[in-house]
């Protein structure tokens, strides 16, 4: 059963029978709607109509268990409906316990028991800089306070945008940031140390000579990497293809997923002697096919798989990466910033940072500004040196000159 209730002179409560509880009491789930138009106030039956329509909506979501109540919901509660019915389909399986995690940990003990209207943007402020203290100088990492951040205004964000408040608290939140400025470097290779890379990569197997080849060269993520076919590959154009990635699922099981944005999905050149490489490994990958023959993997033709043509699972690069630097006495960085050092050598070499932003995938510019902005200063700063020795050249000219002309 439902009724539509007139509450004042332009609110209205819609009103859902769902049954009854174990003691006869009937259920109920109300809503109340605002109508803001004049006009349509004042015209009775096709304010009735509109009323009967959202009384529907209403009553096939409540069925549905897609309406989410928001008297009283505190911030735990809210939590479990973000992650039904948003956050299992928005995020892959390892971010959501990533988030999840961090929720637990970090947020639910400070904030869980509020109600979502209660949260203010002094609490979100409060519950950052308060953060337990977790590296050996007694201070909060950065990291932490960062992801915390990251957590809260992504579930404060749905909240909003499913009108359970009326602002998002974290909107007057700055995020998270190192005071020292040298923390904010990414940890990189130079020239050198990737020459010495490159050297010692060569004893390895070819899946990862090419694949540490690719991340550098093209500024993949690993799962992009993971995710890489055959099929993405257009020698004639010297690109490949970033459309899907690989991840660690829910229960620690592989996802392929799409890419994470629009912006990730993209064509990446790559210089002439990467994929020559490439050319020679897609004819090793087709010799080791035709030697497994039935029992190597038909539906994908991954780049980067084992002896049946399966892909390689999640974990395997960054565990190969950890045994191989140390074995091979390279400077140890994280896998994952090859990525970084691709970026900035591009830098080193002049090109636009709006460049490199296309190419790593990023949303916008302003998070390769954010991210690589160390690297940036210091080539403006080399760009500069560069103009002061043409200007002193151009003074230097322009004196001689007006010297000459004094003599004449």
């Amino acid at each position: 059963m439902a009724s539509i209730q007139k509450r004042g002179a332009n609110s209205f409560l819609l009103v859902v029978e769902i049954g009854y509880s174990a003691k006869g009491k009937r259920l109920k789930r109300t809503k109340t709607i605002h109508v803001n138009d004049p006009q349509l106030l004042k015209k009775k039956k096709k304010l009735n109509e509109y009323l009967n329509d959202e009384l529907t909506k209403f009553k096939i979501e409540v069925e549905a268990g897609e309406y989410i109540a928001p008297e009283k919901m505190v911030l735990s509660e809210f939590v479990k409906e973000w992650e039904k019915k948003y956050a299992k389909e928005a995020l892959s399986g390892g971010t959501l316990n990533n988030y999840l995690s961090n929720f637990k940990n970090h947020i639910e003990p400070v904030l869980g028991d509020l109600r979502l209207d209660q949260i203010k943007t002094i609490h979100i402020v409060n519950l950052l800089n308060n953060l337990k203290r977790t590296d050996g100088n007694g201070e909060s990492s950065i990291h932490v306070k960062q992801y915390t951040y990251r957590v809260i205004r992504n579930i404060m964000s749905r909240a909003y945008e499913w009108k359970l408040v009326k602002n998002n608290p974290v909107d007057g939140v700055k995020k998270p940031r190192n005071k020292d400025e040298e923390m904010h470097k990414v940890n990189v290779y130079d020239e050198e140390e990737v020459e010495q890379l490159f050297l010692a990569v060569q004893s390895e197997p070819i899946h990862w000579r090419i694949f540490t080849s690719l991340a550098l060269a093209g500024g993949l993520r690993k799962g992009e990497l993971l995710g890489l076919e055959v099929s993405k590959i257009n020698f004639d154009e010297q690109t490949i293809e970033i459309d899907q990635t690989i991840v660690m699922g829910e229960n620690n099981k592989p996802e392929i997923k799409s890419t994470k944005t629009k912006k990730s999905a993209r064509l990446v050149s790559l210089p002439k002697t990467v994929m020559d490489e490439l050319k020679f490994y897609v004819k090793y990958l087709e010799k080791e096919k035709e030697k497994m023959g039935d029992a190597y993997e038909q539906e994908h033709q991954w780049l980067f798989c084992n002896e049946y043509g399966h892909h390689l699972y999640p974990t395997t690069p960054s565990k190969w990466w950890s045994r191989f630097v140390k074995k091979a006495g390279v400077r140890h960085i994280r896998l994952h910033d090859l990525r970084h050092t691709s970026a900035t050598l591009l830098i080193n070499q002049g090109v636009h940072a709006k460049i490199i932003s296309e190419r790593l995938g990023h949303a916008d510019i302003g998070i390769t500004m954010d991210t690589y902005g160390h690297a940036l200063r210091t080539a403006d700063k080399s760009a500069a040196e560069k103009l002061d020795t043409i200007f002193r050249s151009k003074s230097q000219k322009e004196s001689n000159r007006q010297q000459s002309v004094n003599k004449s």
